[in-house]
């Protein structure tokens, strides 16, 4: 991993990026919102038929336990915890077809097909748009051969994690479906980045999900995300279990999503990872509204809750004491969240769902550790003074796809004498992460391994007893209660951690900020010529501002 961090760290092409070319030049006309179900749905259905077709051939020998098994069986299939694909809805036989002009009416009689031999796991999961007008059966038909052509017998993992063709050997059938998971979930990051804001609402970047999983470690218990998007936070936990040689039987998912569209990306993502989605719920009214999991009690909530969101109430009711339909719910112990945001009510409700020895992640804006609209700073007064907020990081800019200003990350805690750890009752971390990171384009930044190590390492420092935590002028400081409350309860770590001595060896922080100043001063008069001269040009063709 290179030092240089304002430049992409994975410079060599990796299958994941060759196939998402491949599939991007085939787009033409239709809207990335609109394209990425039809590949992921494809991408879907070579797992499934892949992982069938594994298992067929097993049958089809008819050795040991398999010995006078029927290949046609779906009870087989099942026993096994593998999809049953009819012989008509079968890769081979769809990719066989793919030049046919009515390909894209083939491929929706398959995915039906599909639905109906897995009633209890698909139904109405799977996207059925290949018979559309707009979608053109050559391009389709391309895209079956691109997506086909990643034959995974003869795919490998590199050491570094990325994904290359190699002729040889052939990879593990469990392998094989860590590799499809790696396409559909870089495939997500891609759509989301070409729909940007709205790309937000269904897709958490990787370098943010790491960071809450990698902190919070969530290796045994119940892991509940309310809004949980396409299934990141989840997929990353599985990964986290299994990176520490953890038993993926230890965690179990629970989750809500209010937009079905996202809610069947997020169910094909957990199946092409062999995660158990039964109990991620889908309702139009939302997690506030229709609390689809009321009676749980999570022992990690891990979320990325829409930011500033006006609109969660629901139908506003004028009878009701000022219009505010939950105003006496039982979930605001620490104060009712204002009509016009929903930061606290998240805050709440994932409070509200943990165990009392549980532990929540999750994003929020800046704007949640300062603002004091409508009774939030009292809520965040009593959150405090209730000794629930275990850590606060504050995030660079350009992360999120939806929004290019940065963002934090909360964490709480019920037990912050727990597992064993030093006891941090009465004390707040704060960690400025804002200048980590490199830019991935000119739009997007990314964290590189060392930067969510050096984020999580430091909080788990903080944490364990017989840590070697120690404040870090400009980076972290371990603040108490009392130090807060001087503060009126404001959270933004800057006020904590303060400013580095020095930002780079024999580089004071005057010498860096008159540098900029100085920069900044020469790009104001260079922007001020430019205008000049955009007006002198556009009256030469009759045009004035």
């Amino acid at each position: 991993m290179p030092n240089d961090k304002t430049t992409n760290p994975q410079s060599k092409e990796t299958l994941e990026q060759k196939l998402w070319k491949a599939a991007d030049k085939l787009r033409k006309n239709i809207d990335a919102a609109e394209y990425k179900h039809i590949v992921l749905g494809l991408v879907f259905l070579k797992y499934i038929s892949d992982t069938f077709e594994q298992l067929h051939e097993q049958l089809v020998a008819g050795k040991g336990d398999y010995a006078g098994a029927d290949p046609e069986d779906p009870d087989e299939y099942k026993a096994e915890n593998v999809f049953f694909v009819p012989a008509e809805a079968r890769w081979s036989t769809l990719q066989a077809q793919a030049k046919q002009p009515k390909i894209g009416q083939i491929v929706d009689e398959a995915m039906e097909a599909i639905e109906r031999e897995n009633a209890k796991l698909l139904k109405g999961i799977l996207p059925k748009v290949y018979g559309q007008q707009k979608l053109d059966p050559i391009a389709l038909g391309g895209l079956i051969d691109n997506i086909g052509s990643v034959n995974l017998a003869k795919v490998k993992a590199e050491s570094d994690g990325q994904l290359s063709l190699e002729t040889e050997p052939r990879v593990a059938p469990s392998r094989q479906a860590d590799l499809l998971g790696q396409v559909y979930e870089y495939f997500l990051g891609q759509f989301a980045l070409a729909e940007g804001k709205k790309g937000g609402q269904f897709y958490t970047p990787e370098s943010v999900v790491r960071v809450l999983v990698e902190m919070l470690e969530p290796y045994k218990g119940r892991v509940f995300d309310p809004c949980c998007g396409s299934g990141g936070m989840f997929v990353q936990s599985e990964k986290f279990v299994k990176a520490h040689q953890g038993r993926l039987d230890d965690i179990s998912i629970y989750g809500q999503e209010s937009n079905e569209t996202t809610y069947k990306l997020c169910r094909m993502n957990l199946a092409i990872r062999g995660i158990d989605g039964s109990n991620i719920r889908w309702n139009t009214e939302g997690s506030f509204l229709k609390d689809a999991h009321p009676d749980l009690k999570a022992d990690f909530v891990i979320a990325n809750p829409p930011f500033n969101d006006s609109d969660w109430v629901g139908r506003i009711d004028e009878k009701n004491d000022g219009g505010h339909p939950l105003r006496n719910d039982g979930r605001w112990q620490y104060g009712t969240p204002p009509i016009g945001s929903a930061n606290f009510a998240w805050v709440q409700h994932f409070l509200y769902h943990l165990a009392p020895t549980g532990a929540a992640g999750f994003v929020l804006s800046n704007g949640s550790l300062s603002s004091n609209m409508s009774g939030e700073g009292e809520i965040r007064k009593e959150l405090v003074k209730s000794d629930l907020v275990d850590c606060i990081v504050m995030m660079p800019t350009q992360l999120f796809y939806n929004t290019g200003i940065p963002a934090c990350l909360w964490f709480l805690s019920r037990h912050k004498n727990g597992n064993k750890n030093r006891n941090r009752k009465g004390e707040v971390l704060f960690i400025d992460a804002s200048k980590l990171g490199y830019m991935v384009n000119r739009r997007n930044r990314a964290f590189v391994d060392d930067d969510i190590q050096k984020i999580a390492g430091i909080y788990h420092e903080w944490k364990r007893n017989g840590g070697n935590y120690q404040d870090t002028k400009g980076f972290c400081k371990s603040t108490t209660l009392t130090e807060i409350e001087k503060h009126n309860f404001v959270l933004t770590p800057g006020r904590y951690v303060g400013l580095p001595d020095e930002l780079e060896p024999g580089i004071s922080f005057e010498e860096t900020m008159g540098a900029l100043t100085a920069e900044l001063a020469a790009q104001m008069r260079e922007a001020t010529a430019l205008d000049a001269e955009i007006k002198i040009q556009l009256a030469k063709v009759g045009f004035e501002l």
